[in-house]
């Protein structure tokens, strides 16, 4: 027994030489002392070492000296309650803190800055009210760290104040994300997530039902406009929404603007109410949303009114059904129910000051008042007197309600994070320290890292390099049940690690809806074949649907631009993919192509059955008259003529290409060949004929003949062989001719080869023509010349025809013209030369 007092006394010493240094430190250049006094309402425990707290018993009134108000709040007096039953639960606590005990002060802000200064202040600079922590030590216990506040603009400003001190901050419910900067905020800490997690666990949930067209309400302070900078450059980050409007909740209940955002709300198309607000601000709103009549609004709630009873009333419930909202994480606290039952205004072993916080609590919760001594009650008043014996355990209040321990589980948390903090303090031996370096803890210098234990609840508490707990958030709906009551139900969560949204789990199948389209957007989306275009002066997510032009396709919703398919592929008639092009040449299978098969393969029998009759009346005179050997090689170079015209029908090939107009331009030589040395002939049979005139045939016998046809047809076979090896005619896609279809031909390679080809033809042709042209007069023994003349002047404006037709027509059309080039000419050829004779033979033909 005697080692623990002197344990406490020098545990008391320590404290007060802590105590008296840190107001010697405090008279530097950047610190001040208080000077008076504050006359605050609080609840005060004594303790070895006290943790300090900040709550709103009472909201603010213009009397705040007097310890009653009709402004009482029972929530807040639960706050502080939990963090008593935490103290209490830590000092029986053997392993934590042993041999020491826990006291604390526990201010009201009223809601009201100044008093939350006044707090903060007043335990910080050792102005407040002097404690016995025994018999032996009197004087200003040092202050551990501070539990609260509950508003971010307070918080704020108190953080300032105490980071002069380096004294630890342990908020349960400010939000701010501002609050999360170390260098302006060093001794900062909480044991709720920030507003930037807040916004982004919000938007996950907008993300999940592909909501984009959104209104954002926000309370005029600090806490509103961080959260709309905060939500607005999330939302632009991730492009997947706008809103549709930004109003601040005007701080007191100002009519004319409440009209005026209502108003504004009515006539929007969103359908989704995103509100970062305080429960006051929402009961001034929804009052206004009755009287117009607001409905059809999906609302989404902040963790700031998520579970707000006050709101959940039949008036109201027509409107706010099937909120969603995120929550601050709900936890269990064994044994906090008696705790809170134990509360009597007569318990002697209150302080007077808790006695009158009791007081009012009780006068609260019992609708009665107290007499205070001094004052005569005369039956003037209304109200019920208080007696004190009431029984709390009877009353249906929400002070009791602890289904749902919010605010109150990060209370309990803050106090428990200090009591772990100071623990590993005193139980460090430095060089031996549990942390980097084997270093110890300080609660001046107290690190996020330092910080890390597990609830009995099993949740993890720990704080990141900003002083942020690891967050996670209920997700809250609001259900209106058939007989009328409501339910708050919990139908998912939301959590982070790492910096990272980790997931997201929702109960769909569990959510009461309110609003029946479930959507909410300012255009429809664009179905794939379309793209977005941004409407002129409004938000990106109003825009218009424009079909994808040719050849592009978008193939998701809401594409904002359209995709250029590939060379050989095109779009198909809803733009949504891209199929191969049509591949287009000169087929056998279609009408064209059929046509000019037919004509090929029937100039090629005609030309056999003349050659067969023919050779069978070779001895007459007819056949023999015309240089029959002759005759017989146009007939077969006619053939040629025709059959190589299959060759420009039918899929391109690299060998079809090389053979094509080889085999067109040799045949064509021979047969011209054959035609000009006939016409020769005839000319040298004349002249011998003449007297004086037999010489002229030795240049035209058999031989020569012959030899004359194989040196004009070798040219040209030169003349392709050349034109093959330096410049061949290949295969080629054409995808210029149509848009939506590859004309596959042949490329001529070199035009020069293509001109000399020709040209040669048309030279032996233009020679042909001029030879029997001169002829034409003979007698008629020699008339075959003008047969000759005829069928040159045919051939000649075929192909004189063939040049600018074949120039201007396009894909297989260039074959086909070619084609028939070919066919005209053969059958010019054919019946020029043959058909008189064919007709003289005729009488030889039917004997």
């Amino acid at each position: 027994m005697r080692a623990h007092k002197e344990s406490n006394l020098i545990i008391c010493v320590c404290l007060f030489l802590v105590s008296f240094s840190s107001h010697m430190s405090s008279k530097g250049p950047f610190s001040c002392i208080s000077k008076r006094q504050f006359n605050l309402n609080g609840m005060h425990k004594f303790g070895d070492v006290i943790l300090g707290g900040i709550f709103t018993f009472n909201f603010f009134t213009e009397s705040s000296e007097l310890y009653f108000t009709s402004n009482f709040h029972p929530l807040g007096f639960r706050q502080a309650q939990t963090m008593a039953f935490a103290v209490e639960e830590i000092n029986r606590n053997s392993m934590l803190l042993p041999n020491i005990s826990l006291g604390y002060n526990l201010y009201d802000s009223c809601g009201n800055l100044w008093n939350s200064l006044s707090a903060a202040l007043s335990m910080t600079s050792g102005s407040g009210e002097h404690f016995q922590l025994n018999d032996s030590c009197y004087g200003y216990p040092p202050v551990l760290g501070i539990v609260g506040d509950s508003s971010s603009t307070r918080t704020i400003a108190i953080s300032n104040l105490v980071s002069l001190y380096r004294v630890p901050m342990v908020s349960y419910y400010s939000t701010c994300s501002c609050l999360s900067d170390r260098r302006q905020y060093p001794s900062f800490f909480r044991t709720i997530p920030s507003d930037a997690f807040q916004v982004r666990a919000m938007l996950q949930i907008v993300r999940r039902f592909k909501w984009t067209w959104l209104g954002l309400l926000i309370s005029d302070d600090d806490y509103g406009l961080n959260v709309a900078r905060s939500f607005q450059s999330d939302l632009a980050e991730s492009g997947r929404g706008c809103l549709a409007y930004l109003e601040a909740l005007p701080k007191r209940n100002d009519l004319d603007q409440l009209q005026r955002i209502v108003g504004i709300m009515k006539k929007s198309t969103s359908r989704v109410v995103i509100v970062f607000a305080y429960e006051n601000h929402m009961l001034n709103l929804l009052e206004e949303v009755v009287k117009q009549n607001v409905t059809g609004l999906q609302w989404m709630a902040s963790e700031a009114w998520a579970t707000a009873i006050n709101l959940q009333t039949p008036s109201y419930m027509p409107f706010l059904a099937g909120t969603l909202g995120i929550a601050i994480r709900r936890g269990e606290i064994p044994g906090l129910r008696e705790f809170l039952l134990r509360i009597r205004p007569d318990n002697d072993t209150l302080s007077t000051q808790d006695n009158n916080l009791v007081r009012q609590f009780w006068e609260h919760i019992f609708k009665c008042k107290f007499v205070s001594p001094g004052m005569e009650f005369e039956g003037q008043t209304q109200e019920r007197l208080c007696t004190g014996n009431e029984i709390l355990r009877n009353v249906d209040t929400e002070y009791l309600e602890l289904s749902n321990l919010r605010p109150e589980y990060n209370v309990y948390k803050a106090v428990y994070a200090l009591a772990h903090a100071l623990h590993d303090l005193l139980q460090c031996v430095p060089g031996s320290g549990p942390f980097k370096g084997q270093s110890c803890a300080r609660l001046q210098g107290l690190e996020s890292w330092q910080v890390n234990f597990t609830t009995d609840f099993g949740d993890q508490v720990s704080f990141d390099e900003s002083g942020d707990v690891l967050p996670i958030y209920d997700v809250m709906n609001w259900m209106w049940l058939s007989d009328g009551s409501t339910e708050v139900k919990i139908v998912g969560e939301v959590k982070e690690l790492a910096s990272e949204i980790d997931d997201l789990i929702l109960k769909d199948d569990q959510i009461f809806w309110n609003f029946e389209s479930k959507k909410s957007v300012c255009s429809e989306s664009c179905p794939p074949g379309t793209r977005m275009a941004i409407k002129k002066g409004e938000p990106v997510c109003c825009f218009d649907c424009i079909p994808c032009s040719e050849g592009k396709i978008s193939n998701e919703t809401d594409s904002t631009q359209c995709t250029s398919c590939p060379e050989e592929f095109w779009s198909n008639p809803q733009r949504d993919h891209c199929k191969p092009k049509i591949i287009e040449f000169l087929s056998y299978m279609e009408p064209l192509g059929i046509s000019l098969t037919t004509a090929s393969l029937c100039g090629a029998l005609l030309c056999l059955i003349v050659l067969g009759i023919f050779i069978n009346h070779r001895t007459t005179p007819v056949v023999r008259a015309n240089n029959s050997e002759l005759s017989f090689l146009i007939l077969l170079s006619l053939k040629l003529c025709f059959m190589c015209s299959l060759l420009f029908i039918g899929h391109p090939r690299l060998s079809t290409c090389q053979l094509r107009q080889a085999a067109f331009g040799i045949s064509f030589v021979l047969c011209i060949s054959c035609i000009l040395v006939k016409t020769m002939v005839v000319l040298a049979v004349f002249k011998a004929s003449k007297p004086g005139g037999g010489g002229s045939l030795k240049w035209f016998g058999v031989m020569q003949q012959r030899g004359t046809v194989v040196v004009l047809t070798l040219i040209q076979a030169a003349i392709c062989t050349t034109w093959i090896m330096s410049s061949s005619p290949t295969p080629h896609k054409n995808t210029q001719y149509y848009k939506d279809k590859i004309i596959v031909e042949c490329l001529v390679g070199s035009t020069v080869g293509f001109g000399v080809l020709l040209g040669y033809i048309g030279l032996l042709a233009i020679l042909s023509f001029l030879i029997a042209f001169l002829a034409r007069n003979l007698p008629d023994n020699f008339n075959e010349a003008k047969f000759i003349t005829f069928s040159m002047l045919v051939f000649c404006a075929v192909w004189v025809a063939f040049i600018p037709a074949y120039i201007n027509s396009p894909a297989k059309y260039a074959d086909a013209v070619e084609v028939f080039a070919i066919l005209a000419s053969g059958f010019g050829l054919l019946l020029a030369l043959f058909g008189p004779k064919y007709l003289k033979l005729q009488p030889q033909l039917f004997r």
